[in-house]
């Protein structure tokens, strides 16, 4: 039936053209029925003829436009599926920061973040006299013939030590962005009680090309660390003091540093009655003491790998104004304080291979009116005043001189194992003219000379597991015994009647330190 449909429809197509144009004969017009019927008749065949099940892809025909091919990712490229590990590579390598140790970039953002710091666990005991605190300075040690020197050494552990901080790194359109947060629990509630956290560090510094500027507290530019000791304590002649500042760094090369700082000032004087500060309230009412300026140090360091060399100095007002105060009207005097020092660290294998890693170390110190800044021998020292209770005009403030050095050895008997031994001298040769009255507090904290020696045994048994905050790895343990003396000015007939003048300790310390 379709196929006489499909005879009638081209007849009529025939002859719907112009009658002009056609005018065929009757042997024409069946010959083209016949083309037609045998065209007709393959499409039937071909329609009914059964396909094969794969047909290999035949050329294109002029007809309606093929569905769009899938892409070629799509069909070609099949990504595997992804294992925990390729995963967590993937997270690490989008949250790694520029920083070591416990540390990660914020999603998001140019800023790494670091936790770091230590638990630390401190065990002593005193051979002889009784000093009742983790932090035994030099200059505090108990008389001989002392109350508590008459009694049985002690002993007892602290974890107060311990730190706990975090940095940040910022790469900014000025430079690097290094912000620290630093604090420990060194602040005391009650004796033997709870410790309150105490803010060690507190400042952001910016880094552009060779130059770095610095606010906020951080370590004075006075401070070293050149003996590596574990006693809580100030060391003689080493300083630790932090407090806020303003600070300038620059570079010179692979080699050398300068820098320059402001920092707040702290000022300290001793007289009759003990020593006073600036910023502590004496009996109820303001302290005579007074700060007037910043605070000037300036540091020069060359460095190349363990070989150091160092040179620093300070310059600080002092002032005592008695007017307004417990020991006023009596007007006021101030005077300059000043000082040097000095260290080395030699890596004695470079020039003496049987020495390896070996360290000599070599620091030398003068000053007038230093006080503070060698809080282990001087705290509270910077200068003498002769005012008293009473007031008046005529007293006087006079800077104390003083000076000193430190020798030290530190051996390492193996990569995990390593000793430090270390010898301190220090004197103050205290104002002619300015005289306490025997056995007041003025005249038992005037020493003349102090001593040191420590020696300790440290074992880091993970020291292949470094970072620059862990230069021995994770975890120390170890034990040190330091020997400390002093002795007053005018001796014996300082410490009044019956009295010794100096004073002799010997402590021996167990510690552990583990890192994070």
């Amino acid at each position: 039936m379709r196929i006489w449909k499909a005879a009638g429809a081209l007849a009529l197509a025939f002859g719907a053209a112009p009658v002009a144009a056609q005018q065929p004969d009757v042997t024409e017009l069946i010959r083209r029925i016949e083309a037609l019927q045998q065209r007709v008749n393959q499409l039937e065949r071909e329609r009914r003829a059964p396909r094969p099940a794969a047909r290999a892809a035949v050329p294109a025909q002029p007809a309606a436009p093929a569905a769009p091919a899938p892409s070629v990712a799509a069909v070609v490229v099949v990504p595997p599926p992804r294992t925990p590990e390729v995963v967590r590579a993937e997270v690490d390598q989008a949250l790694r920061g520029s920083l070591d140790g416990l540390a990660m970039r914020v999603p998001n953002t140019d800023t790494s973040v670091r936790l770091y710091g230590f638990i630390r666990l401190t065990g002593y005991t005193d051979f002889n006299a009784r000093n009742p605190t983790d932090a035994a300075s030099v200059q505090g040690i108990p008389l001989t013939g002392s109350a508590a020197a008459s009694q049985t050494g002690g002993f007892d552990m602290t974890a107060r030590g311990s730190r706990i901080g975090f940095d940040t790194r910022t790469e900014t359109g000025w430079g690097r962005l290094d912000t620290t947060v630093e604090a420990d629990f060194r602040g005391e509630i009650s004796q033997g009680g709870d410790l309150a956290l105490r803010l060690r560090l507190a400042f952001a510094e910016l880094t552009r090309g060779d130059w770095s500027f610095l606010a906020g507290q951080a370590n004075s530019l006075w401070n070293e660390g050149l003996i590596e000791a574990y006693h809580d304590a100030t060391n003689l002649n080493q300083s630790f003091i932090r407090q806020a500042q303003l600070r300038a760094t620059r570079r010179f090369g692979p080699n050398w540093t300068v820098q320059a700082s402001l920092e707040a000032p702290y000022g300290d004087v001793t007289t009759q009655n003990g020593p006073i500060f600036s910023p502590i309230r004496l009996d109820g009412g303001a302290s005579p003491v007074f700060d007037q300026a910043p605070d000037l140090l300036a540091r020069l360091t060359w460095r190349d790998g363990p070989e150091e060399y160092v040179l620093r100095g300070l310059v600080r007002r002092l002032a005592l104004d008695a007017d307004g105060t417990v020991l006023g009207p009596g007007g006021s005097e101030s005077s300059l304080g000043w000082g040097i020092a000095a260290h080395a660290r030699l890596p004695l294998g470079r020039w003496m291979a049987p020495f390896g890693r070996d360290e000599l170390l070599l620091m030398g110190h003068y000053g007038e009116g230093v006080g503070r800044y060698f809080a282990g021998n001087t705290f509270g020292q910077a200068a003498l005043s002769d005012i008293t209770s009473t007031g008046g005009t005529g007293f006087s403030l006079e800077p104390v001189p003083s000076y000193g050095g430190t020798i030290g050895y530190r051996r390492f008997w193996s990569d995990t194992l390593r000793s430090t031994v270390a010898y301190a001298y220090a004197r103050q040769d205290f104002p002619d003219g300015i005289d306490f009255a025997p056995g007041s507090r003025g005249a038992l904290s005037l020493n003349r000379e102090m001593q040191q020696v420590i020696a300790n045994l440290v074992w880091s048994p993970f020291a292949a597991n470094t970072t620059t905050r862990q230069p021995f790895g994770w975890l120390d343990l170890g034990i040190e015994y330091v020997f400390s003396r002093r002795d007053l000015e005018d001796g014996a007939q300082a410490a009044g009647s019956g009295g010794v003048g100096h004073g002799i300790a010997n402590r021996l310390v167990a510690f552990g330190v583990a890192r994070f």
